[in-house]
């Protein structure tokens, strides 16, 4: 994959190219700050679920007008006497869940024009949501895939286990030789993921065809699953009216966006990449999230 020449690094420590375990640890409490949604846990299928995950209780949410059917029970008495109107408490149940977080690593996210590589969005990215996870008291795995390696951890307790995902995000060539692809992958994934579980799938998506539509399905039956796409400005929008040489020290291109069907075509594809994302994401009742190099991924997360 190209990278722009200009971001080409001084030293290996540019933070714009490659991210460092420090980087990751520092996010911890710029992860504080973030109030993610809470997904629910969540069956498909006829009856309760009943997740593997320990239980830590039922919470408070929210009090309602008492509807017929509502377990007398659960009537909040005070809101009942302020109101002089019959309300109902509701709760929630609290879970150490699981979370896995998927990350692409592969060479077309070693890539950017502005800001920073999408390998390095994509880590941050993932740092925000391991940081913020292990301070809801979840337990944080997950996947991490090149084009030649594929590593799964298993969700465990604690700070040790975020710092054991920050390691093998660092890291390079480390696990199970295996040729990926996005069908390969998500195959994978579904066999690791626990129904109940929270997973984001963070990645470009150059890749995922409909070949693997029905591993996501799988995944999103029993599970709440977050596609983050990171991208880079110049995917999205050529400039107009010039030359422009990209190079990854090995291969040159120029593009000539002068070439106005060409440019058109380009748009096109991105866009239509973009739907094909949207409309899966809503078809399996998935949530969608954009990130680009240049923006705030806590910002985006927000």
């Amino acid at each position: 994959m190209l990278s722009n020449k200009t971001d080409t690094p001084s030293s290996a420590a540019d933070e714009r190219v490659a991210v460092s375990l420090k980087s990751l640890v520092d996010l911890a409490q710029t992860a504080g700050s973030l109030k993610l949604h809470r997904w629910s846990i969540r069956s498909r299928q006829t009856g309760g679920y009943v997740s593997r995950s320990k239980g830590r209780g039922m919470e408070f949410d929210e009090a309602r007008l008492y509807q017929p059917g509502d377990d007398i029970r659960s009537i909040d008495w005070r809101v009942t006497a302020r109101t002089g109107k019959t309300h109902t408490k509701l709760f929630r149940e609290e879970r150490e869940r699981p979370v896995f977080i998927a990350v692409d690593k592969r060479m077309a996210m070693q890539f950017a024009t502005r800001g920073v590589f999408k390998s390095v969005q994509a880590a941050k990215l993932a740092g925000l949501l391991a940081w913020t996870a292990q301070q809801h008291g979840d337990r944080i795995g997950g996947q991490i895939f090149s084009d030649s390696t594929c590593m799964e951890m298993k969700p465990q307790h604690g700070r040790h286990a975020v710092l054991r995902f920050f390691h093998s995000l660092v890291q390079t060539g480390e696990g199970h030789p295996v040729e990926f692809n996005f069908e390969l992958g998500l195959a994978r994934l579904s066999q690791h993921a626990r129904p109940g579980s929270l997973i984001y799938i963070i990645s470009d998506f150059r890749g995922l065809e409909s070949n693997a539509e029905h591993h996501l399905r799988r995944l999103a039956q029993h599970n709440d699953v977050v596609l983050i796409q990171v991208y880079d400005p110049l995917e999205s929008s050529l400039p107009s009216g010039g030359r422009f040489r990209l190079t990854d020290s090995r291969r040159d291109v120029v593009i000539d966006t002068r070439d106005r069907d060409r440019l058109s075509d380009y748009h096109q594809r991105f866009n239509a990449r973009c739907r094909y994302l949207e409309n899966l994401a809503k078809k399996f009742r998935m949530t969608f999230i954009q990130c680009s190099t240049v923006q705030d991924p806590v910002q985006s997360l927000r």
